[in-house]
């Protein structure tokens, strides 16, 4: 089974309880979820290998680390991915974006890609797919099968938060996938929402209903 990580820093829990307030504004909503990426990414890429180089401070040579050579790509499920992926790449300036799109066909219910815009040698990166909530896991899944289909092997997925029925989908789906979210809820209700989670991520970052 792919693993999960649960991040659980006080920044991030302090931040993640503001969002969830149903008071918080979208402006307020999109800075603190544009922040909570931010901290979660150190934790998304604390396996990354370093290298030794040297370098001259003022005082005198020195060896130190650097990243070594890796190269990544930061995709953000539309739409309510893309606040988490600017999050991201202030910390990440080097990474190359890509975008996914989705919706749910009303007659099947299975999520059809409509959009998928990927880094020309996606092949060669390791991918950090972006989604706020992890629900029933069917788009994450669906996206993760898009994505596989043009090449790219090293996915990890970042969520705010995941309903066990998400995790457990997704870790059905593509065990080789590592899970990194700042909660896990209670449960989905009747319609797919998270419980208590949040509300509909997107229509709170973009204001829209």
């Amino acid at each position: 089974m792919g693993s999960v990580h649960l991040i659980e820093h006080p920044l991030i829990q302090h931040k993640l309880t503001i969002i969830r307030d149903v008071a918080t504004g979208p402006k307020e909503f999109r800075e603190l979820v544009e922040e909570i990426a931010t901290l979660m990414a150190y934790e998304v890429t604390r396996d990354f290998p370093l290298q030794e180089v040297e370098v001259e401070t003022p005082i005198a040579k020195a060896k130190a680390k650097v990243i070594s050579g890796k190269k990544i790509a930061i995709v953000p499920i539309l739409r309510a991915g893309l606040v988490m992926a600017d999050g991201i790449m202030k910390l990440i300036p080097a990474a190359k974006m890509g975008h996914i799109g989705l919706y749910r066909d009303p007659n099947t219910l299975q999520p059809v890609e409509y959009y998928c815009k990927l880094p020309m040698d996606i092949q060669e990166r390791d991918m950090i797919l972006v989604d706020p909530m992890l629900a029933t896991g069917g788009s994450a899944s669906a996206a993760i099968n898009f994505i596989k289909q043009r090449g790219t092997k090293n996915i990890k997925l970042m969520s705010l938060i995941a309903a066990p029925e998400g995790v457990a989908q997704l870790q059905k789906d593509h065990p080789d996938v590592e899970i990194f979210v700042a909660a896990i809820d209670e449960r989905l209700d009747s319609h797919g929402y998270i419980i208590p989670g949040l509300g509909d991520a997107g229509d709170r970052l973009f204001g829209t209903k």
